[in-house]
């Protein structure tokens, strides 16, 4: 027995194209909302300070580290750039200067591991007190 003779049956669709708009809708919200982050292109310009020149007092050993990698104790260059050989100098620069003050001079493009190596000899010689010299912007 047929009860459903008269009846056509419909099968039911679900219809994409709502959801579709939907989603591109989602898509390019999300495209416009999200921040992207540039990593590989860090620069960093150093240094520049904007103070006034002091007189040099007394107690200051200047060392100076040039972009090709040669250091001078109170302009004076040394033959090897170890960090003994740079502790030395220091010692010899002071002289009877009780605890000096060590003033790092690095050029802009000098190597880092060169200025780590100058904190260290001044460590290693016994003067704790560091400071670097910077250059007004022009």
């Amino acid at each position: 027995m047929n009860f459903r003779r008269g009846r056509s049956s419909d099968v039911p669709e679900i219809n994409l194209i709502p959801l579709i708009d939907v989603l591109l809708v989602i898509i390019i919200f999300l495209m416009l909302t999200t921040t992207y982050s540039k990593f590989s292109g860090l620069e960093i310009n150093l240094p520049t300070a904007d103070a006034s020149k002091q007189t040099e007092p007394p107690g200051e050993i200047n060392v100076t580290l040039t972009a090709a990698g040669q250091v001078l104790v109170n302009k004076v260059p040394l033959a090897t750039v170890t960090v003994p050989a740079i502790s030395e100098a220091m010692r010899r620069a002071a002289g009877d200067t009780k605890d000096p003050v060590i003033v790092i001079n690095a050029d802009a493009k000098a190597n880092y591991q060169s200025v780590v190596d100058i904190m260290q000899a001044a460590q290693t010689a016994g003067y704790p007190r560091i400071s670097f010299a910077t250059q007004s912007p022009h």
